[in-house]
């Protein structure tokens, strides 16, 4: 079985957290025999000076292909056009990369493509495939569905899409009851949980990193890019409520300097920490550290952050938002809340109050691991191509 993945998000040297629950993915079904994955990561070049950018800059070293952690994964450039052209994106997709794609069916028949995300991979996948006259699938994982599957000029690229796949997933049942809304065809989805490393995710002590931080009351954690649909200034809004507690935020984003702001306004500066980004080999050590983590996001799939600080046995507090519900559904492992600085300061006093234990709290999302989330991409994968005979 050979599988050609689409995925603009996927790990590379210069931002090695970039998409890394799609290469885990990848990478667990690459190994299993009989099945062969190839990934190209599409990325984006903007016209000069835009290109000159730090986001874009970093990128330019990057080789056109190359082997990462196992699997076979090609990154050619195609043509960006920021802001207003972004609907754009799927059309010049396909055009930069349908003759690599040609040229490697030729030389292998891939049997599938999966594109990773709605926007921009499953148009670009649409029109990839019917060029080549191949089966398609999409994965929803949450934004792209909330933001593009609700925008004037991507919705219907968007729901072309899905009329047109082969099959769609979803990392929710919450996500595939927005998708079924927007108008997906409800017997054509599939929930696909994450997965999670539980080797290393899991409860272990890690005071010194609370040490080196300089914590010494209790940690808040909250682990996500700092962008305004991860509602950080409300944890921030809820420290003054905290006493003595201090929050550690693990991401980057354009969102950071009015935290920073609102954190000297509220005098709680002394008490937020702003981490950077983390690598993923040791956000464990981070998540374990804490105390508790909070991500009162308003759009979500189901996070990876939320599972991954669970099996660390790091109650969550977040918002009712996307997979939050099937998730949490033991009172240890954490609480859903209104999106409210007072609502997410009770949530946390009472958690702290409670000190869950740390092997029960893992024990919730115990079967979120690599290994089952392949077997079911490979049954569902299988099923698709058995349908298409």
């Amino acid at each position: 079985m050979r599988i050609l993945t689409l995925a603009t998000l996927f790990p590379n040297a210069a931002r090695p957290n970039l998409g890394i629950f799609v290469e885990r993915q990848m990478a667990e079904i690459a190994r299993r025999p009989g099945w062969d994955v190839t990934v190209i990561n599409p990325i984006a070049r903007p016209p000069w000076p835009l290109s000159r950018h730090a986001r874009y800059r970093d990128l330019e070293g990057l080789p056109e292909h190359e082997q990462w952690r196992g699997l076979d994964v090609y990154r050619p450039r195609f043509a960006h056009l920021p802001g207003p052209g972004v609907h754009l994106q799927p059309q010049l997709i396909a055009r930069a990369i349908l003759p690599l794609v040609r040229k490697l069916h030729q030389k292998q028949p891939f049997d599938l493509i999966d594109a990773e995300f709605f926007f921009p991979d499953g148009p670009a996948a649409r029109i990839i495939a019917q060029a080549l006259d191949l089966p398609y699938s999409v994965k929803a994982r949450g934004a792209d569905i909330h933001h593009w599957g609700n925008q004037l000029r991507t919705r219907q690229q968007v729901l072309d899409a899905a009329h047109n796949a082969a099959g769609l997933l979803a990392v929710s049942a919450a996500l595939k009851d927005d998708m079924v809304a927007l108008g997906m065809a409800d017997d054509k989805i599939r929930v696909h949980y994450t997965g999670c490393d539980q080797t290393s995710f899991r409860p272990h002590d890690d005071s010194a990193l609370r040490t080196q931080l300089g914590i010494g009351g209790p940690m808040l954690i909250s682990v996500g890019a700092l962008i305004a649909r991860k509602r950080q200034h409300l944890v921030i809004e809820a420290l003054p409520a905290l006493l003595g507690s201090t929050l550690v935020l693990v991401g980057q984003g354009d969102k950071q300097a009015e935290l920073q702001t609102l954190a000297e306004r509220l005098g709680v500066a002394d008490r937020v920490i702003f981490a950077g980004v983390v690598p993923h080999d040791e956000l464990p050590g981070w998540l374990a550290a804490a105390d508790v983590m909070v991500l009162p996001s308003s759009s979500e799939g189901l996070a990876n952050a939320w599972v991954e600080a669970l099996a660390c046995g790091t109650p969550i507090v977040i918002a009712d938002a996307g997979g939050a519900r099937e998730l949490l559904r033991d009172p240890q492992a954490g609480r859903i809340v209104m999106p409210d600085p007072a609502a997410i300061a009770e949530a946390v006093r009472a958690l702290l109050a409670a000190t869950p234990d740390r092997h029960a709290v893992r024990a919730t999302v115990s079967a979120f691991t690599w290994t089952r989330n392949g077997d079911e991409l490979m049954d569902y994968f299988a099923g698709l191509l058995t349908r298409r005979q």
